[in-house]
C-alpha cells in the first residue's frame, strides 16, 4: 500500500509517521511518500531577495529539513520512502504529490480545532478529508498531550 504522509516538522505528524510503523508492524506492507508543503514566498521576500531561484532554494532546504526526521524513522525501521517539498496551498499540494504518487491513502496528525477537543479539524487534515480521492486516516495525539489537561 502506498501511503502519503504530509509533514510539517511537528510532533503531530510525527505520531503519523509513528501510526503508519505501527501498522506496518502488524502486517501492513507499506510504501512511503513524505511531502512537506512550504508556504509561497511573500511580496517582502521577493523584493529583498531579488532572486527567484534562491527563495526556491531556502524554500525547498527548509522542507527537507522538515522531513529529516521523519525519513531518518522510516529508514531505520527499513522503510523506504521517497521524499518531495512542494510549495502552495497545504492541503490542495498535499493531495496533487499524492495523486501524481499513487497513493491508496493519506495518514496525516492534525488537532482539534473545536474548544476542549471537540473532535473537529484543523483546517488543513479538514480540506484533506473533503477533497481526497483516497481515504485519510487522521492521526491526533493521545489526549494526555492535547494540552486538555485540568
Amino acid at each position: 500500500m502506498k501511503v502519503l504522509l504530509p509533514v510539517d516538522g511537528s510532533e503531530l505528524s510525527m505520531e503519523a509517521v509513528h501510526w503508519v510503523l505501527a501498522a506496518r508492524v502488524q502486517g501492513l506492507p507499506v510504501e512511503v511518500v513524505l511531502v512537506n508543503v512550504q508556504e509561497p514566498a511573500n511580496l517582502y521576500e521577493l523584493v529583498v531577495a531579488h532572486d527567484a531561484d534562491v527563495l526556491s532554494q531556502v524554500s525547498t532546504d527548509a522542507g527537507m529539513h522538515c522531513l529529516e526526521p521523519a525519513r531518518a524513522l522510516l529508514s531505520a525501521a527499513g522503510v523506504e520512502c521517497v521524499c518531495e517539498v512542494a510549495t502552495g496551498d497545504p492541503a490542495h499540494m498535499a493531495i496533487e504529490v499524492g495523486e501524481r504518487h499513487g497513493v491508496d491513502l493519506v495518514v496525516m496528525g492534525a488537532e482539534s480545532a473545536g474548544a476542549l477537543g471537540t473532535g473537529l479539524v484543523g483546517s488543513v487534515a479538514n480540506e484533506v478529508l473533503r477533497t481526497s480521492t483516497v481515504p485519510v486516516v487522521i492521526v491526533k495525539l493521545p489526549a494526555d498531550d492535547e494540552g486538555l489537561s485540568p
